[in-house]
């Protein structure tokens, strides 16, 4: 009986070195899994930073390109105003040129120059005098003709220029807001491009995951069979302990059967005893004694 038990224990820890065996793989086998889906979990993490760099960079972007075009319609319409002031100041002139004299401002200012002197430095009859006087007055409104439509051509110039200067702006501000408008664009459309390399990458994970969680179960069911087994075994093993206790207490109550069988004889025999023999007749006389007194 002994050694079938003897044997069912190194059966069974046979079984038990196979299965820490099997759970150590398996739990190796599982932090693998883990390991990639922790390594897929940084990737997401990566790509998620990227695209809140890419919003924030677009953001800002928007932002530039919102206040550029606030600019470049200022300047267009600064410019439209220009452009209005432009046509009247035209207008004005062109009918300014209807009225003016052929002659040029210097011809009538050499005029006025000539008739002043001859005035000034001349005895001339009254009537003659005051003919001269009205040839003055009208080349002085002629000269003032000419130079109120100088003065209008100067500030046509001007405004011509500032026109053409807003006009540059407005298109330096064009360019410039369609230039970073395309660069917002470009980190627009990447977005949904990185966040469909996430959801991928989430999809593998979460696969990878549920690869780590079978295997750990795995691992975990060969873990409870590895306890019942110990279990098993330290049930057997006491079974044994006490097998072999009371094979020790039988052998020995054997022994001293046989011990105080050939005391006995010995002592018939008037041979002398050992210690451990007289112990034995002592104690079985003693034995006796007191179930004869019970009695």
């Amino acid at each position: 009986m002994s050694e079938s038990l003897k044997q069912k224990i190194e059966e069974l820890n046979r079984k038990l070195a196979s299965l820490k065996e099997k759970r150590d793989k398996l739990n190796l086998e599982a932090r693998g899994w883990a390991e990639k889906r922790n390594s897929l979990h940084e990737q997401i993490k990566a790509l998620r930073k990227e695209v809140a760099d890419l919003k924030e960079k677009r953001d800002a972007l928007n932002e530039r390109v919102k206040e550029l075009k606030n600019s470049r319609e200022q300047a267009r319409a600064e410019s439209r105003e220009k452009h209005a002031q432009i046509l009247k100041l035209k207008e004005k002139m062109k009918r300014l040129e209807k009225t003016k004299s052929h002659r040029n401002m210097h011809n009538i200012e050499s005029e006025i120059e000539k008739l002043e002197w001859k005035i000034q430095t001349t005895s001339l009859p009254v009537n003659e005098e005051k003919t001269l006087i009205d040839q003055v007055r009208v080349l002085e409104t002629q000269l003032s003709l000419h130079k109120q439509i100088q003065e209008l051509d100067n500030a046509l110039f001007e405004l011509q220029t500032e026109e053409k200067a807003l006009e540059t702006r407005a298109n330096l501000h064009h360019e410039k807001l369609s230039e970073l408008a395309e660069q917002s664009q470009s980190f627009h459309e990447k977005i949904p491009e990185i966040l469909s390399k996430v959801d991928t990458l989430r999809v593998e994970a979460d696969a990878k995951y549920q690869k780590y969680v079978e295997i750990k179960q795995q691992a975990q069911n060969a873990h409870q069979e590895q306890t019942e087994l110990l279990r098993q075994i330290k049930s057997l093993r006491e079974e044994l302990r006490q097998m072999e206790e009371k094979k020790q207490v039988k052998r020995q109550r054997e022994l001293r059967k046989d011990l105080m069988e050939k005391a006995s004889e010995k002592l018939k025999q008037g041979e002398k005893l050992t210690w451990e023999e007289f112990k034995i007749l002592a104690e079985k006389k003693k034995v006796q004694s007191l179930k004869t007194r019970k009695k």
